[in-house]
């Protein structure tokens, strides 16, 4: 599919730079990487509101927990122990 798109003057010195920098080879390599990264956030933003929205629905069911120091640090150490251990990540925590 070709596609005739307008751009400013700015965003096309940045693409122009971007190719004369040598990353990548033509403009078009730029701007299907600029879209891929996009895609990749649109995920990451939906995944992060879809835990709120779990999180939200699990204190309206009264699933919560006070968050005291020792909440805290019971987490902490938790998360010290997992990283340093075996245990695999817990994605929610991944970036």
């Amino acid at each position: 599919m070709t596609m005739h798109i307008n751009l400013s003057p700015e965003m096309e010195g940045f693409i122009k730079g971007k190719v004369a920098s040598g990353f990548y080879g033509n403009a078009t390599e730029v701007i299907r990487d600029a879209i891929r990264r996009m895609q990749a956030e649109e995920s990451r933003l939906a995944a992060w509101q879809a835990a709120i929205k779990k999180g939200d629905d699990q204190l309206e069911r009264g699933e919560g927990i006070d968050y005291t120091s020792e909440t805290l640090e019971d987490i902490t150490g938790k998360a010290m122990s997992a990283m340093h251990g075996d245990q695999s990540m817990d994605p929610d925590v991944l970036p």
